[in-house]
């Protein structure tokens, strides 16, 4: 009977979410989402959405699962998105529930997912450059746009990645950049900066997120208590920089969000990573990855990820 409860709950969970990320898909192109015939157009951002976050959570759960480390399904977190996310979910988690044994198990359960979602943001991001459709989509979103000399400025902005950037170089066909203001139009666009953002937060090198479980693994608790309490400082940093009037083009919205992540960071995933008692280094391969998934995280970090208004328009 337990197991039929829980089961409910992760059904129910993921339902819940395709719908609330479905209905987000449905606003991001200036559709009214509670007109019941708009929403196959919210499909292919939800979809591509819940593929992401799959891909994820099911690589820590598949590495789990090989090690013989018990953990649940992926919960995962809906949110309408008329509320405080607009991107219609808040993620998913997976729970462990038992001991992580090793340095090892523990590099191969955090690193599984980082790597598993990051794959998938990439075929979709792919995907959503090699099909860009000309300004005429924009056009169709906004007609007003097409009384107005050039495509205006402000809004809602998405901030760029080193990564995100190099690859719309790389696959975009279009002679003209991409404005950051229109990005969540485009619903492949829109996710795949979503993955490489999420998987960005993920793998911040604290407590018990994936990159804090990497890092412990390769360098041990002292040094990873270290580095930790550093990338704390700087998220710190980051949003206190935004209350300084000085700081031009940096405004309040833009920051406030690192406060926030620090913040919970500090208080519920916590700074430090739980001892293991294992002495045994990594591999030489694993740490060569390790290091790798690292320059990854700087390649698509965001340090200001939004600006403008909250709500897209």
């Amino acid at each position: 009977m337990a197991k039929i409860r829980v089961a409910v709950i992760h059904i129910t969970l993921f339902l819940l979410t395709f719908f609330t990320t479905t209905l987000a898909g449905v606003s991001w192109l200036n559709k009214d989402f509670l007109e019941l015939s708009n929403f196959h157009y919210g499909l292919p951002y939800s979809l591509s959405l819940l593929l992401i976050l799959s891909a994820h959570e099911f690589g820590h759960f598949f590495a789990a699962q090989y090690y013989g480390v018990k953990t649940t399904l992926p919960y995962f977190i809906p949110i309408p998105h008329f509320l405080f996310n607009p991107f219609g979910t808040m993620g998913a988690v997976i729970r462990i529930r038992s001991l992580l044994p090793s340095k090892k198990v523990i590099f191969d359960i955090g690193i599984a997912g980082p790597i598993a979602g990051l794959v998938a943001t990439l075929v979709i991001l792919s995907y959503g450059y090699m099909t860009l459709p000309g300004e005429e989509y924009i056009y169709s979103i906004h007609p007003e746009y097409l009384l107005m000399d050039k495509l205006p400025e402000g809004g809602l902005t998405f901030g760029n990645s080193i990564f995100f950037w190099g690859l719309s170089e790389l696959l975009a066909y279009s002679s003209s950049p991409l404005p950051m203001n229109e990005i969540y139009h485009y619903p492949y666009l829109c996710v795949g900066w979503f993955g490489l953002f999420v998987t960005a937060l993920n793998l911040i090198p604290v407590g018990q997120l994936d990159g804090g479980h990497i890092l412990y693994a390769l360098v041990g608790r002292k040094k990873h208590s270290a580095i930790a309490r550093t990338f704390f400082g700087i998220l710190v940093a980051l949003g206190i920089s935004g209350l300084f009037p000085m700081l031009e083009g940096i405004s309040y919205i833009e920051t406030i969000g690192w406060l926030v992540w620090a913040f919970l960071l500090y208080f519920v995933v916590k700074l430090d990573h739980p001892e293991i008692i294992d002495v045994e280094p990594l591999s030489p391969h694993r740490q060569i990855l390790g290091w790798l998934t690292f320059v990854t995280f700087i390649l698509i970090f965001t340090p200001i990820p939004f600006s403008g208004q909250l709500t897209p328009s």
